[in-house]
C-alpha cells in the first residue's frame, strides 16, 4: 500500500484487487478473475493486490466492499481515490502520470470484447456483459502493473483504464480497457448510472485502509 496525504491520510493499494479463496486448512488459491462470485461462499474469499496477475472483474460494489473487509480493508472514498490518482496535495494531475494525455501510457482504447465475441449488433445483455470470455481475450484486460507509465506519483498503478474501480459511494471511477474517456478524462472519469449490486466484465475495485 501507499500512504496518500489526504486529511488524516489513507493507505491505498498499489494495484487493483484480485481474489483468493481460503480453504478449510488455511491454504489460499487464486479465484478465477473471469468468474463472478454471485454463487460463492463470500466468507471464504478475500481481496489481494493484483501485482503481475489479472485483477477481478465481474464484481459489484457490494461484493467488492465485502472482499476488502475480509482482508481488513475497505473501499476507498471518492476523495481518497482521486487524491491517489491525481497526486494530491502536491499535484492535481488530470491523469495519473501528468496533465498531458498519452494514449500509450495506460490500458485503454481496446476493441470491445462484446463486439469481438457477438458481432456488430450485440444485445449488451446480462449474459453477454458477464461472459467469462470477455476478460480473457488477447489485447484486453491486462495484468496489474503491465503498463509501467500508468502510475500515479504515489506509485499506484492502473488508476486509469484496465478496470473500472468501485468506490464507497457506489460509483466507479478511472475507466476501463475499452473506454477511459466518455465519462471524463483520466482521474476525473466517473460513472454513477448503476446500482451497487451491478457488475459486468469491466467492473473491478481497489482497497483502502485507515493508517494504523
Amino acid at each position: 500500500m501507499t500512504f496518500v496525504r489526504t486529511d488524516g491520510g489513507v493507505c491505498v493499494d498499489l494495484y487493483e484487487g484480485a481474489l483468493v479463496q481460503i480453504a478449510p486448512d488455511g491454504g489460499a488459491a487464486a479465484w478465477p478473475f473471469y468468474e463472478p462470485i454471485d454463487n460463492a461462499d463470500a466468507s471464504t474469499l478475500r481481496a489481494v493486490v493484483a501485482k503481475n496477475i489479472f485483477p477481478q472483474g465481474y464484481i459489484s460494489q457490494v461484493q467488492a466492499a465485502a472482499m476488502c473487509a475480509n482482508s481488513g480493508k475497505r473501499l476507498c472514498t471518492l476523495e481518497e481515490w482521486t487524491a491517489a490518482c491525481r497526486g494530491q496535495p502536491d499535484h492535481d494531475y488530470v491523469y495519473p502520470y501528468g496533465d498531458t494525455y498519452d494514449s500509450t501510457a495506460c490500458n485503454e482504447g481496446r476493441e470491445s470484447p462484446i463486439i469481438r465475441l457477438y458481432g456488430p449488433n450485440p444485445l449488451y445483455s446480462y449474459s453477454e456483459l458477464n461472459d467469462p470470455q470477455d476478460d480473457q481475450l488477447d489485447a484486453g484486460l491486462a495484468r496489474g502493473g503491465s503498463f509501467p507509465k500508468c502510475a500515479s506519483t504515489y506509485g499506484a498503478f492502473d488508476m486509469h483504464g484496465n478496470l473500472h474501480e468501485w468506490v464507497d459511494d457506489g460509483s466507479f471511477v478511472g475507466g476501463y480497457f475499452v473506454d477511459a474517456k466518455i465519462n471524463g478524462p483520466g482521474c476525473e472519469y466517473r460513472t454513477t448510472a448503476h446500482a451497487k449490486t451491478y457488475h459486468d466484465y469491466s467492473t473491478g475495485f481497489r482497497c483502502c485502509r485507515d493508517p494504523l
